[in-house]
């Protein structure tokens, strides 16, 4: 078995650190997971750190931080406004797993847009 498994890895078949890229660019595109979450799982799957480690290289702040508007936006409560509402988003983007900066962030330009009263869901009027 052991011979089987070198010699598969030897052409190619089994690369951690693909299998590991290939699963960050799912998790990230399809369910828009944020990079802590991203690595927990790969870690629980068994993946080596170094393969982890890897694979979240190419994932940059600014990728990060779009994903959680993305996610932001995906949740945003249509009924929901204030402190509450803010604190709730707060912790949906920590369940997916997006930094403390992404998440201040996110928060912060949601705080300026509502403070501005402007509703993200609705177009601004043409002139």
């Amino acid at each position: 078995m052991e011979a089987t498994l070198r010699r598969c890895a030897e052409q190619g078949y089994l690369d951690d650190e693909a299998t590991a890229r290939a699963f960050v660019a799912e998790r990230q595109e399809r369910r828009g997971l944020g990079k802590a979450r991203v690595a927990a799982e790969l870690r629980r799957r068994g993946a080596a750190a170094g393969a982890v480690t890897a694979a979240l290289a190419g994932v940059g702040d600014d990728d990060e931080l779009g994903r959680a508007r993305e996610a932001a936006a995906k949740w945003r409560r249509r009924d929901a406004a204030g402190p509450a509402a803010r604190a709730a988003l707060a912790r949906h983007l920590d369940r997916k797993g997006f930094s403390r900066r992404a998440i201040v962030t996110v928060l912060e330009e949601a705080g300026a847009a509502e403070g501005a009263g402007l509703d993200e869901a609705e177009p601004e009027p043409a002139d």
